[in-house]
């Protein structure tokens, strides 16, 4: 069973750091403030956004274990 709250905010701090990634791409290097099409650049970052929430939900989180699942380290000390 997953942990919902922290798959959640697992998948949010993903989105939010790809955001900010697709946002800084869009505005090019050099571009003058007045040029940059700020609207063209929200829209896609975005997309981006969602992408990424649907990506996590789709394949997993690898820094989210299942509940059941148990480190390495721990199922070695419960063999002792």
């Amino acid at each position: 069973m997953i942990d919902w709250k922290k798959f959640l905010i697992a998948a949010l701090i993903r989105a939010v750091r790809t955001f900010a990634q697709t946002f800084v791409s869009m505005i090019g290097v050099g571009a003058a403030f007045s040029e940059v099409d700020w609207l063209h650049a929200l829209s896609v970052s975005g997309v981006a956004f969602v992408l990424s929430i649907l990506t996590s939900l789709a394949t997993g989180l690898p820094e989210v274990q299942k509940i059941e699942e148990k480190p390495p380290a721990e199922e070695e000390e419960a063999n002792e």
